[in-house]
Parts: C-alpha cells; structure tokens; sequence
C-alpha cells in the first residue's frame, strides 16, 4: 500500500499515443510510477522511453483492453511491482465512421467492447484494493460525442453515452468509500484519430499536451466531470441535450456534411476524440 501524501502510482490505458501518452508523460515528470498498456508495442516503447526522460519509472504492459486474461495479468505484475495503484486512468478507446445506411452491427459490438467493456475490465481488477486501501482514483475518458447522438458517429457516440452513465452510477455507489470516480469528456484533442477528420471539421481543436493537462488538473481537483474545451463543452454539456429532436435533426445534418473521415480501424488507444 502506498503510504506517500500524493499518489505516486498511476496506470494509463491506451498510452500509445495521444491523450493516454501525454497523460502518462505529465504524470512521470512528477515522479510517478506509471504503468502504460497498449497495443502497439513500439509505440509504448516510445511513450515508456519519454516518460523515464521525464523522471517518471514506467510499467511496459503491451496488450489490449479488449482481453480479460491479459489485463488480469497486467494487474498481476503491477501488483507484484508496486504493490497496487493509486490511480487508473482509463483513456483506450476507438473510433470508426459508420453511416447508418450501412449500419453495422459488428462494428457496434468492437466499439463498445473497447471503449465501455475495456474500462469495466480495469474497474473488477483495480476496485477491490482501491476499496480495501480506502483511497484511489478511477478516470475514465469519454468525450463530448456522448451528450448527443453525432452524424455517422452512432456507435462512438452511444459507447461514450453508455460510459457516462455507467461511470455516474459507479461514482454514486461508491461514495463514502474514498474512491473517487471522474468523468473526463473532452472535445476535439489533437491525435491519430482526429488526423483522420477533414480539416476544418473540428471546432476548438486542442493540442495533445493542452488536453493532457487539463485532463490532469481536473483529476487533481476531483471534479466529478471534466469537460473541455469551454467554448465546445458548455454548449454541448448543458445546451445541447435541450435543444428539440427536429432543431437537432436540422443542425446535425448540416453537420454530417463536414464529419467525414478517411477510411479504416483505429486500433484501441490510438487517440481520442
């Protein structure tokens, strides 16, 4: 158990790039132990390499969320290293265009097994210890897609919506436990999954280490839910879930007009939207 004022012991899904490995960087230049997982070994190389360069001491656990036997292991090792966590920043996700004339039930099912079931994986295995520690953090990372349903973004959308929820339930069960549960919904951040949008289609578009601090400074704070970029996420966070069906249906037309992405797969954790 980690006896230190601050916590010093972090996990980051999805590190291999983007939001998970500016998170991962930020918290290293703490001090921090920071495990990293991922898919694409090379890239969490890299992203361990910066984060010993930052004065941190990483974790490599290449694998995916999508695995229960592999983050089952993962845990292992990091209990077996450190001892437990003390936070879990929940950041693998994925995002793949989907027109609903060509609705695919597959590409449902792999976006939710990533983005909502990956984070339910981390939460059986990291819960009990947080709970018997009486303290720790888990950060899951949504976006601002989850408050309305987005052109040709049904299944990333509804996967974010989905998490929102669950996460809020989870924060309410939990409270009195001294585990804490944040909510983080960004907007448009700078990464492998918005290179893929057509430029001029992503209002308020935030570089990756702006996005990774804000992330940071409201895990810090223990906000239930950090929302950002402002200009972006108060509209969408408080106005948009208001705005009736057929003013929405207008508006979200016009808008699948410029939401248009080159094709194929993001492999899970390659960025966020």
């Amino acid at each position: 158990m980690n006896t230190q004022s601050t916590p010093s012991r972090v996990l980051v899904t999805g590190a291999t790039s983007g939001l998970g490995r500016g998170v991962a960087i930020l918290l290293a230049r703490r001090g921090w132990r920071v495990a990293v997982t991922g898919r694409r070994r090379d890239a969490l190389e890299e992203t361990a390499r910066q984060a010993r360069a930052a004065g941190g001491e990483p974790l490599l656990l290449p694998g995916s969320v999508a695995d229960m036997d592999e983050v089952r292991g993962h845990y292992a090792l990091i209990k077996a290293a450190w001892g437990g966590l003390d936070w879990a920043v929940l950041n693998a996700g994925v995002s793949e265009s989907m027109h609903s004339k060509d609705f695919s039930a597959e590409l449902v099912r792999w976006t939710f097994d990533v983005n909502v079931l990956g984070v339910c994986r981390w939460i059986e295995v990291v819960l009990p210890d947080m709970l018997a520690q009486g303290s720790g953090v888990i950060a899951g990372i949504s976006s601002l897609a989850a408050f309305r349903g987005l052109p040709r973004s049904g299944p990333y959308s509804a996967s974010k919506a989905a998490l929102n929820t669950l996460l809020e339930s989870v924060r309410v069960d939990l409270r009195g436990t001294g585990v804490e549960i944040v909510t983080v919904c960004p907007g448009f951040v700078r990464s492998e999954m918005t290179d893929r949008n057509e430029p001029g289609s992503m209002p308020f578009l935030m570089e990756t280490a702006a996005g990774a601090a804000a992330i940071v400074a409201g895990i810090d704070a223990r906000r239930r839910v950090v929302h950002f970029p402002w200009p972006l996420s108060y509209p969408m966070k408080y106005l948009a879930p208001a705005v009736p069906d057929f003013l929405y249906d207008l508006a979200a037309s016009r808008l699948a007009h410029m939401r248009r992405k080159k094709p194929g797969r993001m492999a899970p954790g390659a960025g966020k939207c």
